[in-house]
């Protein structure tokens, strides 16, 4: 009921606008010109909105570019992260120059080459040099960004088996996400959606030997300098596996397995005491305490003190509770790692105890 008061709210100060707007054309002088032919005056003052407009864009684009660059995202925090980020870079410095330069050109030659009483436009057929020019340079420009993204994309998505990567199968599911390590003898076990029952929720085939060393956690821990694997599956819809400080996605899709790799390169605790992530979690939790405040007058509980950490998110808006999909990420020292892996239970272990 509401949403159609403010439908009607709405729908009536239109009308009144109409409406006022009829009564000021009528309420013109009779000597005003209510031609719809532009005058010189007309394209005068169009040329200089113009030229006002372009100072207004470049405005934006600096402000934009020293206030809100802080909102980039830290260091990447995988070998490959620093690949995507300078050809990020390049691709951002490319636009801009080509922006900059081309928005200018367009805004002057519309102040500088205004309609104006007898002034009577070139009819310029075509220029196979001029073509030709803005023609080949996008190509040669393009296809260099193409064949650079590609070597990077393959770094991602071939991990050398001689290096032997860990492989960790990453499970999606409306609206959560499990893991599956591989055990002591790297090889995950088989699964299949038919095969869920009971506690066995990612459908692990019981049958398969592989499968008896298998580890399923809520939390995905990864070695530091240690590459890789991970395998996709979603049990229900198309779900997307985010990691922004790793600089790596890829959809997850009912019905197949898909997969990539990277290298971690820096630890939970390394990050938090980078100075962008220190300034940023102090900023946070200024933000919080002050919310804070107002909370506990209304009786309600403070918010808690908000600390660093890696995040694999859902990059698909997969349902009502997509916001909410997302699996804490713990990078730390093989020793480490080796530590909370040998706490775990096994999947054959799990089923033996049911």
């Amino acid at each position: 009921m509401t949403v159609f008061l403010v439908i009607i709210v709405i729908a009536l100060f239109a009308v009144t606008i109409w409406q006022m707007s009829k009564i000021f054309d009528l309420s013109r002088s009779s000597e005003e010109d209510s031609s719809q032919i532009a005058t010189d005056k007309d394209n005068k003052t169009q040329a200089y909105i113009m030229m006002g407009f372009v100072v207004f864009l470049y405005g934006i684009m600096i402000y934009s570019f020293w206030f809100l660059s802080k909102l980039y995202l830290p260091e990447a925090a995988s070998e490959h992260g620093s690949e995507v980020d300078t050809l990020m870079f390049i691709t951002i410095v490319i636009i801009m120059i080509v922006q900059v330069i081309t928005q200018a050109l367009l805004h002057w030659f519309t102040f500088k080459y205004r309609g104006e009483k007898g002034k009577k436009a070139l009819f310029y057929a075509d220029n196979d040099k001029l073509e030709f020019i803005w023609t080949i340079i996008p190509v040669i420009v393009l296809a260099g960004l193409i064949i650079y993204g590609l070597f990077t994309w393959s770094d991602i998505m071939n991990i050398n088996e001689d290096d032997d990567p860990m492989v960790v199968e990453l499970y999606a599911y409306q609206f959560a996400w499990r893991a599956r390590y591989s055990g002591e003898d790297n090889t995950l076990g088989k699964a299949n959606v038919r095969f869920i029952e009971g506690i066995n929720q990612l459908g692990v085939d019981e049958s398969d030997p592989y499968a008896n060393d298998d580890v399923i956690t809520t939390e995905l821990h990864l070695p530091v300098g240690k590459p890789v694997v991970f395998k996709f599956r979603s049990q229900d819809v198309l779900h997307s596996a985010y990691f922004p400080h790793f600089r790596a996605q890829m959809n997850v899709v009912p019905g197949m397995i898909t997969q990539f790799g990277f290298t971690p390169s820096i630890t939970t605790e390394e990050m938090r005491a980078s100075e962008y992530m220190v300034d940023k979690v102090q900023t946070i939790n200024e933000i919080r305490k002050e919310n804070s405040i107002e909370l506990m007058a209304q009786g309600e509980t403070p918010l808690d003190t908000y600390e660093f950490d890696y995040f694999l998110l859902c990059n698909k808006i997969c349902g009502q509770a997509h916001y909410n999909m997302q699996m804490k990420i713990i990078v730390e020292s093989q020793e480490d790692y080796d530590a909370w892996i040998a706490g775990q239970k096994t999947f054959g272990a799990s089923m033996t105890a049911q």
